[in-house]
């Protein structure tokens, strides 16, 4: 029985490629679908900016990347979960607590959905949410500083694909767990899966005023492996719903024994209802460990702490929390449409698409037509709650994102398109295709309650034959598509950093007037932090040494510091003086194992330098900051382990006893840079 299931499987496949083969044939050519005026879309003229920031994951980067759109210009990378010796992330002692873990210190991760902060389900511009997909971390980003400023680890999870998936006021980010696992973990039989493997569904809450994450409580749940999720909205406000895979518990070559039964699950969950019984103490308290890692604004220091407890609910004890209901098999989609009425479930082996009505669901659970249940969780009958059936959409369905106009579009990874469809009456109303095989897509606002269906962006995870080759590994690819009339259009391909997993866009007007120019001086409280070239000090503390030096144009101050020791821990600590826009300040110090920093103005930075052999080495600042940025460079003299050579530094001692020389040489210096 267990052969011919597997060849079933592999018929289907195969069918399934050879119909994909057959649509491909059917689609236009990949150099002619651009159309003549697609260049004048998107170009945007000098000195003026996009409408459209455009927030992408980097997958196995670990960092994100800001596009605008319709451009597809790269304005910056944000570094989240990877250090990023390009600015010192990671590097800096400032940063290195950013990646405790209860595993310890781990500085990679695979980044993957991108979550905007939303207040009455819109984009709010406030904050971005990322996930590590690895390790499994949630991460903020501020988005008046593009700086990440707090992670947070989720305990007792493995693979935090399913996250974070936000609420529409952003009261909580929600994930579940990719693989089920031990809780706790523990020495058991692999196949002993059914037995012993569990998953969790995590709330994370968020602190309205300043975005700050706290693991309020976990649902423990059968072991299935969770996948993607969506928060209702509207109508549907207070319930999230995650599809699965593998509710055959399958722990060995999943691409056949995950794929047995005609459907999967999806898991609704009333999260208000269990706001409730975390209220009224129906939780149990487990011991574990994970780590919350924020950066204190005022320092721009990070801490870490440890922390030993999780709240856990089980549905068995919590009626009325959580329910499932069928969904095509292999699901990987789950997207929730602006009216909160309907929620998309697609099925990767499946050829049509699954729509539910929330209000057909919520019927279905008053009056309990159920299916049976799984560990104490009722399954609603697939028919009741059922909207309708999108027939023969394409081949290889995997997300939906919607338009104001009562439109879905969704990626086919198979036959390598981007489908349109009304939600309501499930007509298709156009397709193009896309190269090559598309994964997740993104418009503007595409799955809040107030979509901007201008643009769209699907994001490819084959790239053959589109740009000029790089060896083995290519470059992978966005595409964008005018998708403001009847027929959606290509204008633009361009390339990504990493896999670009998911992606969000934001109107501009929401990010750009928030952007922080440079961080007030008067208002740096790192314990380090030299406010004045006055105060800049060298002091010794046993093997350790502390740098007190300032940055600004065109000089690093003290530029000439002896006493140094082989052995030493040297901490130089960097204070950018300057109070203008664009103008960062970098310092390398030779033979430094680690990084550089790169200082924004306001900013204190500190870099570790362990000084291995005696001789006089040369510092300088990074960022070409103006016409003397050549000049900006010192020398540090190191002596040996236990010379008696004392500290001594200075920055040109003549000009310092002539204050008025001084101020007529600053004066120069800043003209000659402007």
């Amino acid at each position: 029985m267990r052969t011919r299931k597997v060849n079933m499987i592999i018929s289907l496949v195969t069918i399934m490629g050879g119909m994909a083969l057959v649509v491909a044939c059917g689609q236009r050519n990949a150099t002619t679908v651009i159309e003549g005026d697609a260049a004048e879309q998107v170009y945007i003229a000098p000195g003026e900016y996009d409408e459209f920031y455009a927030f992408l994951s980097g997958g196995f980067s670990g960092q994100i990347t800001v596009y605008g759109l319709p451009s597809g210009r790269l304005l910056r990378e944000v570094p989240v979960f990877s250090q990023y010796p390009e600015n010192g992330y990671g590097y800096s002692e400032e940063s290195k607590p950013m990646f405790n873990t209860s595993y310890g210190f781990v500085p990679w991760d695979d980044s993957h959905h991108i979550e905007l902060s939303q207040q009455n389900g819109e984009f709010d511009g406030r904050w971005l949410f990322v996930n590590g997909n690895n390790t499994p971390r949630i991460a903020r980003v501020d988005l008046s500083t593009f700086e990440t400023v707090e992670i947070l680890e989720i305990p007792d999870v493995a693979g935090l694909h399913c996250a974070p998936f936000i609420t529409e006021n952003s009261e909580y980010l929600v994930s579940g767990t990719r693989f089920s696992i031990p809780i706790p973990q523990k020495d058991v039989p692999i196949d002993t899966y059914k037995e012993n493997f569990k998953g969790l569904i995590n709330y994370v809450s968020l602190d309205q005023d300043h975005g700050t994450m706290e693991l309020a409580f976990q649902i423990e749940m059968p072991g299935f492996n969770y996948d993607l999720a969506r928060n209702g909205k509207a109508v549907s406000h207070g319930w999230s719903f995650l599809t699965t895979y593998n509710s055959e518990q399958a722990h060995s070559l999943l691409e056949v024994n995950a794929s047995q039964k005609d459907k999967d699950l999806m898991a609704i969950i009333n999260w208000k209802k269990a706001e409730e019984y975390v209220a009224a103490g129906k939780f149990t308290e487990r011991p574990t460990s994970y780590y919350h890692n924020l950066m204190d604004e005022s320092t721009g220091i990070a801490h870490s702490q440890e922390m030993k407890m999780t709240r856990i609910l089980k549905p068995e004890d919590c009626p009325e929390m959580v329910y499932f209901i069928p969904v095509p098999k292999s699901p990987h989609g789950c997207d929730v449409d602006p009216s909160g009425e309907y929620i998309v479930g697609n099925g990767k082996l499946s050829a049509d698409m699954s729509v539910y009505s929330f209000s057909k669901i919520m019927k279905a659970i008053e009056e309990k037509n159920f299916d049976g249940e799984i560990e104490g969780i009722p399954v609603i009958n697939y028919d009741a709650g059922l909207h309708g059936i999108l027939q023969k959409p394409g081949l290889g369905p995997l997300h939906t994102e919607f338009d104001e106009g009562g439109n879905a579009y969704t990626t086919f990874f198979i036959s390598s398109e981007v489908v349109k469809w009304n939600v309501d009456n499930l007509e298709i109303l156009d397709r193009e295709a896309t190269f090559y095989s598309p994964g997740h897509l993104v418009i503007p606002g595409g799955e809040t309650r107030k979509p901007e269906g201008k643009y769209l962006v699907a994001m490819n995870k084959i790239t053959k034959d589109r740009y000029l080759p790089t060896g083995p590994e290519l470059a992978h690819s966005a595409q964008l598509f005018d998708i403001s009339g009847d027929k959606m259009k290509l204008l633009l391909d361009f390339p990504t950093k990493g896999e670009p997993h998911y992606a969000q866009a934001i109107r501009a007007d929401k990010v750009k007037p928030n952007s922080k120019k440079f961080y007030n001086i008067e208002e740096n409280a790192h314990p380090y932090a030299t406010l004045g070239e006055s105060k800049t000090k060298v002091v010794r503390e046993g093997d350790e040494v502390h740098v007190y030096m300032t940055a600004m144009r065109s000089h690093l101050a003290p530029d000439n510091i002896e006493g140094f020791k082989v052995g030493d821990k040297v901490f130089f600590h960097v204070t950018n003086l300057e109070q203008d826009w664009d103008v960062p300040h970098g310092f390398a110090i030779q033979g430094a194992t680690n990084a550089e920093l790169l200082v924004m103005p306001g900013q204190t930075k500190t870099l570790l330098w362990e000084p291995k052999k005696v001789g006089v080495y040369a510092f300088y600042c990074t960022d070409f900051c103006s016409a003397l940025h050549q000049e900006m460079s010192g020398y540090a003299r190191v002596s040996a382990k236990g010379a008696d050579v004392p500290l001594k530094w200075g920055l040109n001692e003549t000009l310092r006893e002539n204050q008025e020389q001084a101020e007529k040489f600053y004066e120069q210096l800043e003209n000659k840079s402007k």
